[in-house]
């Protein structure tokens, strides 16, 4: 069983290795947006509220009783302190009073096991294309607690910038789903914007990196240069140029990555790995190289539980338990997620 409080999701999920015998997700969407933003207490405070509700359904819909739980596991980092706590402290209380082993997954570990719930005989190794609000990353995964960081964003997150693009466009929050939804009928030629990159000091730049940062300042600017000559924004087009520069920026990045490490196989995790723009343009150009990209389903790219629960399996399999005295932590490189268990 595994509970996933990082953020504004409150998921409760009973997994038999890479089947999922139940997900519950209670999202908190409705609650932040009037903030454009999630507030952390407010995040904290619903999942003080749904998280017992949420294990209770859990056990219902898989149709089963404690006996039939081999470990518990709960997010630990990265994540909101407060939020993490929630999980975690539900997680140890069950671990106890069940006599069962804990497992403390890391956030994004979680997101790397989604492609296992779909794909039942992948096996390592390959490129994970990490892709959220608060992460854009390229993994070389190894095994099972075994990740090699080989690119990441130097500024904003992909996600971050879809969300940041939406307030400029007076979407609304959360920004990503508008976007792509837009997108879909607008002109992605219409306006260049740069893709942005990150200089290397020896010359030239980055290969795998990426920076989001410059992409959302040229569509401010864009926009402010469109309304001082008072025209009416093309949203549609604004939406679907930033989309198609974001999608071609990450693909470019994953497919040079993965030929240059000799990796057959791109999986993509992360809230953003639901973005159509993404899944297409990334598709059509591994096929001319002949790469296999896999995507998680849509209910499993957003946070959840049970990929929390399918990676906590693999470690529990590989005899990986952690103590009853283990912490949160805000931030957490995902090389470093061995230390969250016991020799």
């Amino acid at each position: 069983m595994a509970i996933e409080t990082s953020c504004d999701e409150t998921a409760v999920a009973i997994v038999k290795n890479r089947q999922v015998l139940s997900s519950i997700v209670s999202s908190q969407i409705a609650s932040h947006r009037p903030y454009g933003g999630i507030v952390p207490e407010v995040a904290s405070r619903q999942h003080v509220e749904m998280v017992n509700p949420a294990i209770a359904q859990a056990f219902t819909e898989a149709g089963l009783d404690w006996s039939a739980i081999d470990g518990i596991a709960a997010t630990c980092a990265p994540g909101l302190v407060g939020a993490l706590l929630v999980g975690l402290t539900s997680a140890k209380t069950l671990a106890l009073v069940h006599q069962k082993p804990l497992i403390g997954v890391h956030h994004l570990e979680g997101h790397i096991y989604a492609s296992y719930l779909s794909e039942p005989t992948l096996q390592p190794p390959f490129l994970c294309l990490l892709v959220s609000g608060g992460h854009t990353s390229l993994i070389y995964v190894k095994g099972c607690g075994d990740y090699q960081i080989l690119g990441q964003t130097r500024d904003d997150a992909a996600g971050e910038a879809f969300d940041k693009v939406a307030r400029l466009l007076d979407l609304g929050y959360p920004g990503g789903p508008e976007i792509d939804r837009l997108a879909k009928q607008g002109n992605p030629k219409a306006f260049p914007l740069p893709e942005g990159q990150v200089s290397l000091p020896t010359g030239g730049f980055h290969p795998y990196d990426s920076s989001f940062s410059g992409l959302k300042t040229a569509v401010l600017r864009l926009v402010q240069k469109l309304q001082q000559d008072d025209r009416p924004l093309p949203v549609v087009d604004l939406a679907a140029s930033f989309q198609t520069t974001v999608a071609k920026a990450l693909t470019k990045r994953a497919i040079a990555c993965a030929l240059d490490y000799g990796l057959t196989t791109i999986a993509v995790g992360g809230g953003v790995a639901a973005n159509s723009g993404l899944r297409q343009h990334l598709q059509a150009v591994a096929a001319t190289h002949n790469l296999n990209v896999l995507f998680p389903p849509m209910k499993f790219c957003t946070d959840n539980a049970a990929m929390i629960g399918c990676a906590a399996a693999d470690h529990l399999a590989h005899g990986h338990t952690s103590p009853l005295t283990l912490g949160v932590q805000s931030r957490m490189a995902i090389s470093e997620v061995m230390q969250l268990y016991q020799p």
